[in-house]
């Protein structure tokens, strides 16, 4: 059946997903009309296709097992020299969002794997293009704040064409077992800025 590459990760909601990509397309990030805005938090992982019932099945569990929370977006930052990214800052929900991508690669699930760097949750406006491009985006999109609940997240499978689509939606319990994931509302405060991949 051969494999499938497929990626998990928090849709950023309309109006500010579309405006988030038009502007990453203009900073001439050739990738960026392939790429729904988005939070990683499965970074792109190779599986085989039998494979993905227990994958669906896993991110069910999880999702089902969680409870919406806030989460903010709010500024930019980089993470060059290290890595050639500048992104929008999540300065509320990470810690929601860290404990539940832990929750996504569980060693004991099939999407366990290990990250090149520390999970830092973030939203890239622009990945691998020129220095001053890179800049634009930084400066340009200081000032973009968003806000929502997070309440569920979604499967994708990157396609042949290099197009990331939407596979599946996994909407968070609302039941009395249904866990509340971590939220502080200065979080950002708390996190290092390590390097990080980007999809």
């Amino acid at each position: 059946m051969g494999t499938v590459t497929l990626g998990v990760s928090l849709a950023v909601p309309e109006p500010h997903g579309s405006f988030l990509q038009r502007r990453r397309e203009g900073f001439g990030d050739p990738a960026a009309s392939g790429i729904p805005t988005h939070i990683t938090l499965l970074p792109p992982t190779e599986v085989d296709a039998a494979a993905l019932p227990a994958v669906e099945r896993h991110l069910a569990e999880v999702a089902a097992g969680c409870r919406p929370f806030a989460l903010r977006l709010a500024g930019t930052d980089t993470f060059r020299p290290l890595s050639p990214v500048v992104f929008v800052k999540v300065v509320e929900g990470a810690r929601g969002c860290a404990a539940l991508q832990e929750r996504v690669r569980a060693a004991s699930g099939p999407c366990a794997r290990e990250l090149q760097f520390p999970y830092h949750p973030h939203v890239t406006v622009a990945h691998g293009i020129d220095e001053a491009a890179m800049d634009r985006a930084e400066t340009e999109l200081a000032g973009f704040a968003a806000a929502w609940t997070v309440g569920g997240f979604a499967l994708y499978e990157k396609g042949a064409d290099e197009v990331w689509r939407l596979e599946r939606e996994y909407p968070f319990g609302t039941g009395s077992a249904a866990v509340t994931l971590p939220r502080q509302a200065a979080e950002a405060a708390e996190l290092s800025r390590p390097p990080a991949a980007s999809y």
